[in-house]
């Protein structure tokens, strides 16, 4: 009987351990990337901060008067 080996002298028939198994694998890290970029960006981007967070952080360093602020805080609640 014959065996069959590969280039390297070995069996390279691995089955379901190399095919398969890591087919599966590939495929759940490409989901779960999916799924964390889709979270990241319905969250507020990739920054994690919520529009007023970025106003409020405008005001304290004088980019906007207290009355832009405010003005702006109020089209945000609306």
């Amino acid at each position: 009987m014959m065996w069959n080996y590969g280039p390297y002298g070995y069996n390279s028939g691995f089955g379901f351990m190399g095919g398969g198994f890591m087919m599966i694998v590939f495929w759940i890290i490409v989901i779960g990337l999916i799924i964390l970029a889709v979270r990241a960006f319905r969250d507020g981007g990739l920054s994690g901060k919520q529009p007023l967070d970025v106003l409020k952080e405008r005001y304290a360093k004088g980019e906007i008067t207290a009355e832009q602020f405010e003005k702006m805080k109020n089209d945000l609640q609306k």
